[in-house]
């Protein structure tokens, strides 16, 4: 079944509360992770234009557990991130959403793309609690992201945790 989004509003709320329904429509009863996860990036990144969205996966590795690089839409990406590093380890090890205003000011900041000038970082949770990915999402301009995007970026990746 194919599915177009098409986003209403000028404010960025207006633009979220538009676009929440619509992900939630493309992820009735698919069950596949990967496939939920690729639909909310592709719709969120075409809902704002972001520099870079997608998700970053736990995954387990030889040297232990770190975020592998999932469905993404925009510049190619970092591929591994460790735990605790760069905004996205950080909001993995803190289970918490981290929001960047200026990444220059960052400490440790991992710099996939020298265009990237915000960020924000948003855990999923598995049903028990677990940090079981992140969703990514960089502009290209300072100071883009806030309380509203972390509100509703975190309404949306608790429905993509949910199957």
């Amino acid at each position: 079944m194919a599915h177009s989004i098409t986003i209403e509003g000028n404010t960025k709320e207006e633009r979220y509360r538009s676009l929440v329904p619509q992900i939630e429509a493309l992820l009735e009863g698919e069950q596949d992770m990967v496939a939920r996860m690729s639909n909310t990036a592709a719709a969120i990144h075409g809902a704002f234009g972001f520099l870079w969205t997608g998700f970053y996966r736990v995954v387990t590795a030889p040297s232990g557990s770190e975020l592998s690089v999932g469905p993404f839409q925009g510049p190619a990406a970092c591929s591994r991130i460790a735990y605790g590093k760069g905004v996205c380890g950080t909001a993995w090890k803190e289970a918490r959403t981290v929001v960047v205003p200026n990444v220059e000011e960052f400490p440790g900041h991992i710099r996939c793309s020298s265009m990237a000038r915000s960020e924000i970082v948003v855990p999923v949770f598995s049903a028990g609690g677990d940090v079981i990915a992140v969703l990514d999402i960089d502009s290209s301009e300072t100071g883009t992201f806030d309380a509203t995007d972390a509100l509703y970026l975190e309404e949306i990746c608790r429905k993509v945790s949910r199957k």
